[in-house]
């Protein structure tokens, strides 16, 4: 891997470790220990000085989860050690593990409460940093209701305090607008599961790799993202009977430089890819076809689909060629066992759910699913990934929850202690891309950012800085140390890191580890978990009761409360405590009285979380986005059965033009973690000390430029400027830059940032952003520029944030009489709207419709439904007040472009054809009173109002009937209308 070994100012000095068992940095993946069946122990260690005690812990530097031990001496940590009992990593560290522990004492840590005053963040104590985030909150649920507050946290907290903000946001202030940085790398691992098995959870276990035959590494780059993990391939790739690897990459990574197959797609482009894999495992008889008619549905419809992606078609898609695309198909085809892994490379990408569902259907294909040997791993990109969508921290609902369930959110009440309707569940949970939306339209006022750093990993990052530098828009940061997003924030809170707390957490594949607390945070730092019991308590939240809503103080106690809420789901670790974690191993969930000693793999007797009644979602159009119904998802019948979910390949949001000629791609180092909050105060940094963009030669040769130069790499969003390293890496028409450099050390003045120049699309599924995509242009920067040609923009982002301070922010300036709710606009629109329908019932198709008695008889039946709908809405209208249309209703609008006058009526070719045109005009009216229904059932359960809910609820299953019996009329009427000659009237004769 190429480092390079200019040093900038911000650099910390680092001496060498006193005891260490290798240099990391250098050595990045250790020593070859080969193996088959049982990988070897082998105990890595880094330590300043000789440890007075040993506590354990696990490494929360990357997903993987390696066990460790945290050395103290004198009250401060001064090394670790991986733990040679633990299951994920035998002992082993990575280059973060080794060295993240060094960033603990760095003298920039925060240590007190910050508060903006005259522009400035100044100290301030805890009671004052809370008492105005308090009162900023409470201003804001008076004047623009609870659904005006956002939270956006992270994939690095421990479960704990989780599952305490998630009873902040969704059981306090019942709000939606929860999302985490996991959107960034994993929502899509979550949303892929869910599609095809009915719940999250990971289906394989890391063992699989020490049995495998095959390994199928899909946009996922181990070597740099999970470095033990990958330490593990690399002993059985160099032991007896070593497996087959396949990697799908765009780059020649160091994953690629192993593979036994290495296929470099076009970005963009992996689901035409994978389907041509399936087309080719039904060709030639490679799909285990006892195993698929037991345990999946959906095999129809899969091979309709990937019929049309034969090997040439996918070639011409994806630049990969036949002969490739075939020895791919045929060593999955041929294999006797094989786990898959996916990352960012299909999480980021074009098509992201739909990419990540089709290694989900190899997998089910091939019936490698449950076996020792076999399984997916749709990977996590943070170590505490699976805790924050486990708790229901970002886009989903406690304990994989289904939030269209009623009886799962009347359990989440139940546990809580809350009404039903109190429980968020009119829609799944907002996205971070949502929610800058509703920042910008100023209908979000407050944002409280945990420990993350949107201000660098957002994609369009001008637009980014725009919305959080907004004079209305009141940001909460809470962090380890200053970065771009608490340098613009209003209130600063400063919080305890690992080491300094105690609490749990799971990682990929569903291992859940103890983390002891070593030692005391700095200053006054306090644990995320103390700070969000805190913000409930001040903030009054009560249960029905009227006893407080979080009762727990300890994360113990949190613990325990979780494990009542996991029980019976798929996540359940009712058989953990703190003393069962604390001394050994972690264990895999679900452990459960079925399962004391955890559970190796999931859906090892072929039974999937499936059924109606208990999986996580009722699943989406793969290409729409689309939710699914009930009724949709009970025709699919899985019943236990694994879901193969097809879809077709459509090109990149954003494709290279003659302006913009290349393909962008981001991605992590090995020795970076995200923005490098932690890892850039580590001897990590000299290792990786700026961003560089890879280019190819011929793309070098292209733009004039050579290896080592400075370039500006510019897209229609925004540019950068970095050296570029010219090689044989990345495929021409690509370009590959990192995503963990931001500004908060930068010295040279450059706009460095990648996410300057990334499109905000997304995923029409899992809502998880495109990094992988959009296109940009290499320049030359002209001769004779001495500084920097392209200028950061953090420092006006800055200066933007210092015009305002944060008592001005602490009420929303706004008077109450300027103040207008649109609800009422729209309720009034949907009352006028049925008060219209019954005058078309009772005077106008009548005159339209003569003599038919099928219509006259069903006209009786549809106005006493039409006038019981205008029932149940009236009192609703007068008791919230109906905001008038200024001007000409559009129900009045839509009624006279719909249904003619009955002079015009003679325009008709037949009496048969104009019954048949009014009754498509009935649809379409009542089609828009049921939009009109559709918006104001989720704004009744966000207003918390059960009688109001109701009304809606009834005057939707009344408008249902009713368009269904008109549905039927032209159903039934349209055959012999439309396809039995008649005269026309124009000739003298009516029909």
């Amino acid at each position: 891997m190429h480092r390079h070994d200019q040093q900038t100012a911000m650099e910390p000095a680092f001496a060498p470790p006193k005891f260490q068992t290798r240099d990391s940095i250098e050595d990045i993946w250790g020593p070859r220990t080969p193996y088959k069946d049982e990988w070897p122990t082998r105990v890595d260690q880094s330590c300043d000085a000789e440890p007075d005690s040993w506590v354990q812990s696990a490494c929360v530097l990357c997903s993987n989860g390696c066990g460790l031990d945290i050395g103290v001496k004198d009250g401060k940590v001064v090394g670790v050690r991986g733990r040679a009992t633990d299951r994920v990593n035998k002992g082993r560290l990575g280059p973060k593990g080794l060295n993240g522990w060094r960033a603990m004492h760095r003298d920039d840590r925060l240590t007190h409460p910050l508060i903006r005053r005259n522009g400035r963040l100044e100290r301030a104590s805890w009671d004052e940093a809370m008492n105005l985030i308090v009162a900023k909150s409470k201003e804001l649920q008076t004047h623009l209701t609870n659904h005006s507050i956002a939270f956006y946290t992270t994939g690095q907290l421990f479960l704990e305090e989780y599952y305490a903000l998630a009873m902040v946001g969704k059981a306090g202030l019942h709000t939606l607008h929860m999302d985490g940085n996991t959107r960034l790398c994993t929502a899509t691992a979550a949303t892929a599961m869910r599609e095809s098995f009915g719940s999250d959870g990971q289906p394989g276990s890391y063992r699989d790799i020490d049995y495998t035959e095959c390994i199928f590494m899909v946009g996922h780059n181990m070597a740099a993202t999970q470095t033990v993990l990958w330490s593990r391939v690399l002993d059985r790739l160099e032991g007896p009977s070593p497996p087959k690897l396949i990697v799908v990459d765009p780059r020649v990574s160091e994953s690629a430089k192993r593979a036994t197959l290495h296929l470099a797609p076009r970005a963009g482009t992996n689901l035409a890819l994978l389907n041509g894999i399936q087309h080719l495992l039904f060709k030639n008889g490679w799909v285990n076809t006892d195993w698929v008619s037991k345990h999946v549905v959906g095999l129809d419809e899969l091979q309709a689909v990937v019929q049309e992606y034969d090997p040439q078609s996918v070639t011409d898609i994806t630049g990969v060629p036949v002969e490739q695309l075939t020895e791919a198909a045929r060593i999955i085809g041929t294999t006797g066992s094989m786990l898959s892994t996916a990352l960012q490379g299909v999480y980021q990408s074009n098509q992201a759910t739909a990419s990540a569902c089709q290694i989900n259907n190899i997998n089910l294909l091939r019936g490698f699913i449950g076996k020792p040997g076999s399984g997916v791993l749709q990977m996590n990109g943070q170590p505490t990934a699976q805790n924050n969508r486990e708790t229901g921290c970002d886009g989903e609902f406690p304990g994989f929850r289904n939030h269209k369930n009623p009886a799962h959110m009347e359990e989440l009440a139940r546990m809580w202690n809350i009404e039903p309707i109190q429980v968020p569940h009119w829609n799944e949970p907002t996205h971070i891309m949502n929610l800058l939306n509703y920042m910008e339209a100023g209908t979000v006022r407050m944002f409280w950012v945990n420990c993350t750093n949107p201000m660098v990993s957002l994609p369009n990052l001008p637009r980014v800085r725009n919305i959080l530098t907004q004079p209305d828009l009141f940001v909460v940061a809470q962090d380890i140390y200053m970065n771009e997003t608490t340098a613009i924030a209003d209130v600063v809170l400063p919080a305890a890191q690992w080491g300094e707390k105690t609490g749990c957490f799971t990682n990929v594949d569903r291992t859940v580890h103890i983390s002891h607390k070593a030692v005391d945070p700095p200053g006054e730092s306090r644990s995320d978990f103390d700070i969000f019991v805190d913000y409930a308590r001040r903030m009054g939240f009560k249960d029905k009761d009227g006893r407080d809503l979080i009762q727990w103080t300890k994360p113990e106690q949190a613990f325990e409360a979780w494990k009542k809420l996991s029980a019976g789901r798929p996540c359940d670790v009712t058989g953990l405590t703190y003393d069962r974690l604390t001394g050994g191993s972690g264990i895999q969930w679900p452990c459960n009285e079925k399962n004391p000693h955890g559970t190796e793999r999931l859906y090892a007797d072929g039974k999937f979380f499936t059924d109606v009644d208990y999986c996580e979602s009722f699943g989406h159009d793969l290409e729409t986005g689309a939710p699914l119904t009930k009724e949709e998802y009970e025709r699919l019948n899985p019943a236990g059965r694994a879901i193969l979910k097809a879809c077709h390949y459509q090109p990149p949001p954003e494709e290279p033009d003659s302006e913009f000629p290349l393909r962008l791609s981001t991605g992590r180092n090995a020795y970076h973690f995200h923005t490098r909050t932690k890892t850039g105060r580590t001897p990590l940094q000299a290792a990786s000390k700026e961003p560089e963009v890879d280019i190819s030669e011929l793309d070098a040769v292209n733009a004039s430029v050579s290896d080592g130069e400075y370039v500006v790499v510019r897209s229609k969003r925004g540019a950068v400027e970095m050296k570029c390293r010219v090689g044989r890496r990345t495929r021409p028409g690509h370009v590959f830059m990192p995503f963990h450099f931001g500004y908060w050390d930068s010295t040279d003045g450059r706009a460095r940032a990648a996410n300057e120049l990334t499109i905000d699309s997304w995923d029409p599924v899992s809502k998880q952003p495109h990094f992988k995509a959009g296109a940009v242009r290499i320049e030359k920067i002209p001769e004779g520029i001495s500084g920097p040609f392209i200028r950061e923009p953090q420092s006006a982002a800055v200066l933007e944030a210092e015009k305002h301070s944060a008592a001005s922010k602490a009420t929303t300036g706004v008077d109450d009489s300027r103040l207008e709710r649109q609800m009422e606009l729209w309720l009034g629109e949907t009352y006028e709207s049925t008060v219209q329908l019954l005058q078309i019932y009772g005077e106008l198709i009548p005159q339209l419709i003569r003599h038919d008695q099928e219509v006259e008889a069903g006209l009786r039946v549809l106005s006493r439904l039409a006038e019981a709908m205008r029932a149940r809405l009236e009192p609703h209208v007068r008791r919230l007040g109906e905001n008038k249309q200024r001007g000409q209703h559009r129900a009045h609008v839509l009624r006279q472009a719909l249904f003619p006058s009955p002079e015009d009526v003679s325009s008709s070719p037949s009496v048969a054809y104009e019954v048949l045109e009014t009754l498509q005009g009935l649809a379409v009216y009542l089609s828009h009173i049921q939009s009109s229904l559709t918006a104001l059932a989720p704004v009744a359960q966000a207003m918390w109002d059960e009688e109001f809910s109701q009304a809606v609820t009834e005057a939707e299953k009344s408008l249902h009937r009713q368009l269904a019996w008109v549905k039927q009329q032209v159903q039934t009427r349209s055959s012999q209308t439309l396809l039995v000659p008649v005269v026309p009237r124009s000739s003298g004769r009516n029909s």
